[in-house]
This record gives C-alpha cells, structure tokens and sequence, in this order.
C-alpha cells in the first residue's frame, strides 16, 4: 500500500517547542560497537561471495563493550584493566561444496574487524594491550536461514526476513546540521593534528529554542597531550572556539552558544581526563544500538525507529535495509522538489517473506512550500518511491552497504 499525503504538522524549524538533537561521536563506546559490528558483516559478505559467489545468512548486530579501569594524570597515567569486546550474532559458518564441507573462519574475520575498527578510530589506544576482544557468534536458526536461502540469488528480490519498519525525513534542520557537522569537525584528522588533546569519544547535545542554538559537547582529552589545568582549559577552549566557527559557516542566521566539558570541577580536580580517548577505558560501557539512527543522529523530536541497523545483513534484513532506504527516499524527494518540498516524511513498513520491493506499507507525508499544487509534489514523491524500490536500486544498495558507502549511524 503507498500513501502520499499532506503533513498534519509544521516544519521543525517554525516549532516553537525546544528542538532537541544528539550525535554519539566515533569514539563513544555506542559507536565503536556499531562501526565494528557492521564491519564484521561486511568483511564476512566479502569472503562469502569471494570464496562462493554468494552471501550466506548472518546477522552480528549484539555487540557489547565492557569498560576497563584507568587511572589518568597530566602528563599520562595507567591502564589497570583492559576493555572487553564482545561480538555476538549468527553467522553460517560451514557450507558443502562439490561434496565436500568447507569451514568458514568466521570467529577470525569478526575479530579481525573489530580490531581494525578501534585501531582506525582510536590513535592513542594499542589494540593489542588496551582492549581484548572476544566472539560469540553462533550459526543461524532454519527459519531465518530459509527465508534467507529464498532471497539471495544475486538476480532475484530478497524476501524480508521480519515482519519490521523503517522511517527517515529531509532535510535536516539547523540544529541538527550542527549537530552532525560539529561532531565530524572535532574527529577530523586536520583537527585532531591542531588539537592532540581532543580524544575520539565526543557527545553533541543539542538545543534549539526560538532562534537560540545552546550546543554542549563531552570530549574525552588525551593525558599524554596536557600536562596541567591551565593547557587543559585551552584545549577545551581550542574545542569551543572551532564549534563556533563552523556554527558560523554553517548556520549564521542563529545565536549559538557552546559549551565543552561542563561536568568539570577544576576544584575538585574532577577533569575528563582520559588516556585512550575514550570512557570506556574507565568504566563506560557500550552496545549496538544505543546510539545514533541510520542518519547519524538521535532527534527525539522526529519520528525514529530504534531498531539496531548497524551488524544486521543487507541482503533481506529490513531493519537495516529499510531504515536507509527511508532516510535515501526523503532526501531524493526533497532535492527533486527544489523548494517546492519543505520536508519530506518517509515510512516504509515490512511483512516477513514479502518481497523487499513490495512493502507491505510504504507511508509518505509531505510538507509543500507556500502556494504550491501538491499534486505536483506528489508526482515527485510517487516516482522516487518507485525508483527507489525498483529489484536494480535495491541490489544497487546492498552493495554500497557492503562497499560501506551508506551512512549507518
């Protein structure tokens, strides 16, 4: 069923109730356990189709990071206990070829993932000493496998493997522009070499009231890089001055105001000191799906789904598969409107073994700009949707999914 429809509610940004925006940056343990969930199952859809020209049932979306004990101080510090990580899923780990059974080494590509994913993300943590990982990775159940085996041919249309929805909107609004942009900003290697001090795990937290955005971050600092409060305090300040900077070329109209590491108390020497970068050195733990949604944000004043993407397969899981497809509609209904669409609304609703192009809702609700026909903009909306669902654009996805080309959290 498609429906197209004017929005009964206004535009985010005319709201006169607090906007309210986060990100989880790279580094917080949320997002570490997404980004290495995701890419244990795309370096497993690698060596599946590159050993049998086909992907093979799994999902790695339980992920968990258990925090260590740290003792930092200027100058450096101590690691007590290492950090723990988990990955847990399903996976088809024996396949019979040619009458013979051969093994896949899935415990030994998920590891390896997950060790790439810290030692990309963090560059003051040693993989090899400040973190261990563990597995726990099953094969699948026949149910979810067969509904699997239906939909893999490479030239066929994946059957939904649950009976589950997906939802996106564009544009963002200012606020969450912001949001995204400055996390991006502060995990950006130019910026990281300007400012050593900055470690990967940052929160944006977000507010918007009237014309008043009031952004607060929690940055992790690096011990090795700051050796008393008064080089502490211009780091943060070295934080704060370059969040305004981009608020300023991203978002000029408004009044911005930041604030870094307001949980400090330099009297009592309570600092976010941290000698990895991170938390979850010192007790923070993390899971999949705890964080970010599918467009990179938690935007409680959206419709949202809370489903874990990140780790799921993207052959015919569609709690993966239909949450970026949502987020993908919006954004291409809203470029084709070119300002005829002020906002568009995207639902997009499963039914287990029903083929992914034929959801069993497909739910679009559109906000025209002033004095437009909106049956002109529901042409627009009526083609992406096609386009969008078409056997080619999904195939088409999947693989920039496992290319990791699609934004996930």
């Amino acid at each position: 069923m498609l429906k197209i429809d004017e929005a009964k509610f206004g535009e985010i940004e005319e709201s006169d109730f607090p906007e309210l925006c986060e990100r989880k940056g790279i580094g917080h343990p949320d997002s570490v356990c997404d980004a290495a969930a995701d890419m244990s199952s795309r370096m497993l859809c690698k060596y599946y189709f590159e050993n049998f020209g086909r992907y093979y049932h799994h999902n790695l979306d339980k992920a968990a990071l258990v925090g260590g004990i740290a003792r930092p101080e200027f100058g450096g510090g101590k690691i007590l206990e290492p950090q723990y990580f988990l990955i847990v899923g399903r996976a088809i780990n024996q396949i019979f070829k040619e009458n013979v059974l051969e093994y896949i080494p899935v415990a030994t590509i998920c590891l390896d993932a997950c060790r790439k994913v810290v030692s990309d993300i963090f560059r003051n943590l040693d993989s090899t000493r400040d973190i261990q990982f563990d597995y726990a990775v099953k094969p699948g159940s026949i149910d979810l496998t067969g509904v699997f085996e239906e939909s893999d041919a490479m030239e066929q249309v994946p059957l939904a493997n649950d009976t589950s929805f997906g939802v996106g909107f564009a544009p963002l609004s200012d606020c969450e522009t912001i949001t995204l942009e400055t996390e991006k900003m502060l995990n950006s290697d130019d910026f990281k070499d300007k400012c050593p001090g900055s470690g990967e795990d940052i929160k944006v937290m977000s507010q918007r009231l009237g014309n008043n955005v009031d952004i607060t971050i929690a940055n992790a600092m690096v011990s090795k890089y700051i050796h008393d409060k008064h080089e502490y305090k211009n780091y943060c300040e070295q934080i704060k001055e370059a969040t305004l900077d981009l608020a300023n070329n991203l978002i000029p109209e408004r009044n911005v105001n930041v604030n870094v590491n307001v949980g400090d108390s330099m009297k009592q020497d309570i600092l976010y000191l941290t000698i990895t970068g991170t938390s979850a050195e010192a007790g923070d733990d993390g899971e999949v799906g705890r964080g970010n949604r599918a467009n990179g944000l938690i935007t409680p004043c959206r419709t949202m789904s809370l489903e874990a993407v990140c780790g799921k397969n993207p052959i015919n899981h569609v709690g993966k598969i239909y949450n970026v497809l949502a987020n993908n509609m919006a954004k291409e209904i809203y470029r084709r409107g070119e300002g005829n669409i002020r906002e568009a609304h995207v639902k997009l609703l499963s039914q287990i073994g029903r083929p992914i192009t034929d959801p069993w809702v497909t739910s679009v609700s559109l906000i025209p700009a002033n004095n437009v026909n909106f049956s002109s903009i529901q042409r627009i909306a009526k083609e992406v949707i096609e386009e969008k669902l078409s056997k080619e654009n999904i195939i088409d996805l999947r693989e920039r999914l496992i290319a990791g080309k699609e934004q996930v959290f």
